[in-house]
């Protein structure tokens, strides 16, 4: 009965924490995004949820490269925006495979690289002196 109206509430919460948010959080929400999608996904294989498990894996995939892959600046960033950018290729082609094949090691896996780069993120101290919020 009250699912809408909280969902509702939910959408513009994280709305507004989007629109309030400098580049280095919004960096974490996309990180955590893609995670929470990639958690969700596997209950859907499990429950040969093809429909659900598509959608959730093919979210992770535009997290991953239309948020993060898309915010590295190759010119200026030298080999880590490389690196990043590759890895982030890596992930997305996984997915794919994932998606595809079923494949969960595949999403623990991306998980995992997931997990470890946000983790590097959440060290990083934001711009105003803070340490990050919880990409786990």
């Amino acid at each position: 009965m009250f699912s809408k109206p909280i969902a509702a509430y939910q959408q513009i919460d994280r709305e507004a924490d989007i629109r309030g948010s400098d580049p280095h959080r919004l960096i974490l929400l996309l990180f955590r995004g893609a995670i929470a999608a990639l958690e969700k996904s596997k209950p859907s294989i499990a429950a040969n949820d093809i429909a659900g498990k598509s959608q959730l894996i093919t979210q992770a995939v535009a997290i991953i490269q239309d948020g993060l892959r898309a915010s590295l600046d190759l010119q200026q960033g030298g080999e880590l925006a490389q690196n990043l950018n590759a890895l982030y290729g890596y992930m997305v082609t996984r997915l794919i495979s994932a998606n595809i094949k079923n494949d969960v090691a595949a999403i623990d896996e991306v998980l995992k690289l997931l997990g470890e780069i946000g983790g590097a993120w959440e060290e990083i101290a934001a711009p105003n002196g803070d340490p990050g919020t919880g990409v786990r």
